[in-house]
């Protein structure tokens, strides 16, 4: 398998860990610093020093959890960097899911105005999504990802190895991504993943989906238009995963949010885009049979809309979305009502009944 080349950088999946010591070995750097959550401090760095025993590095530890990427503990990692004494020499490993890849590259992106910074993505949602594309970033309260930089890693190191460290839930939120990949890109990639188990996906699987978002963000690094592609399913998902780490003593994961907001996008997309009732209703099935149903009523949607109203991608107070036309193609810069997203909130309140 060869690598993926993305922005100057490539995006290895065979021998990822020889890789990574030839990556290091032919660097020059002053110091190494691996960033990790408990969970990946524990389940995933001994796989990466098991194969790299000799490498000498410091490590610095967060909490896990969308709660905890905000700047109070991007400020801990800026700490600790300059009490291990990192200088723009030094190199910053980033070894988690998307938590610890987004706030990571984002604290090395503005450390002493920048130092180096690699990712070793250990979910197969940072896999499949984080794993390209330079966007780094934290959360402000409860608002997503809405403060950051585009900032390139020098290198992405993708291993099988560390799904195996994921519970179901995990997989199955990273899932959601993956099936993004097919609705918005490739007909033929989505029939294939309509059939398989989010348990079963294989390294080629992975590797297509970083080459679909591969080749949307090289064509549009810093997401002036095709780019916005990659956000269907996030302007409602967002919302939803925004007000559910606010209220709910188990908030959804991500991959969880985004699959509801691409129910409520796609009967946007039936309303405002063309989209086939019976590629809607593909759409609905696919989804519904793995994701569970959250449950909200309406008093919710005011919260909901003002979520939506401090999105990234508005325009002039409007609402902005990537609507799928037909599944496997997508169009953005499309703009809905207040109104109108309450018809999709209530399309997906309504599977239930």
């Amino acid at each position: 398998m060869q690598p993926i080349t993305s922005n100057d950088y490539s995006v290895f999946f065979d021998d990822t860990f020889q890789s990574l010591k030839d990556f290091i070995d032919q660097s020059n750097y002053s110091s190494i610093f691996f960033l990790t959550d408990r969970n990946t401090d524990e389940h995933c760095l001994p796989v990466i020093h098991r194969h790299l025993p000799d490498m000498n590095y410091d490590v610095i530890e967060i909490d896990p959890g969308e709660e905890n990427k905000n700047i109070d503990f991007c400020i801990g990692v800026w700490n600790m960097l300059l009490d291990f004494g990192a200088d723009r020499h030094s190199l910053l490993i980033n070894v988690g899911g998307g938590v610890v890849t987004d706030m990571g590259g984002f604290a090395a992106s503005t450390f002493k105005r920048g130092i180096d910074f690699v990712q070793i993505p250990t979910t197969l949602l940072a896999q499949v999504d984080a794993s390209v594309g330079g966007k780094t970033g934290i959360d402000l309260g409860t608002v997503k990802n809405i403060i950051g930089t585009f900032a390139q890693p020098k290198a992405v190191f993708i291993s099988s190895e560390f799904l195996k460290t994921l519970d179901k839930r995990q997989l199955v939120s990273g899932f959601a991504e993956v099936i993004k990949h097919g609705l918005i890109y490739d007909r033929e990639y989505f029939n294939r993943l309509k059939n398989i188990n989010p348990d079963t996906i294989s390294i080629e699987d992975i590797y297509h989906s970083v080459e679909i978002k591969n080749a949307v963000v090289t064509a549009d690094p810093l997401e002036k238009g095709l780019r916005k592609i990659l956000n269907f399913g996030h302007t409602v998902g967002h919302a939803i995963e925004s007000y559910s780490l606010a209220n709910d003593s188990y908030p959804l994961l991500h991959g969880e949010a985004i699959a509801i907001g691409m129910i409520c996008e796609g009967y946007l997309s039936h309303k405002k885009n063309g989209l086939p009732g019976d590629q809607l209703d593909e759409l609905v099935k696919t989804i519904t049979k793995l994701f569970p149903y959250y449950t909200f009523s309406a008093s919710i949607y005011p919260d909901l809309i003002s979520f939506m109203q401090n999105d990234k991608k508005n325009i002039s107070g409007k609402i902005g979305f990537a609507l799928l036309s037909v599944i496997g193609k997508c169009d953005y810069n499309l703009y809905a009502s207040s109104e109108e997203i309450i018809e999709g909130l209530d399309f997906y309140r309504n599977l239930k009944k």
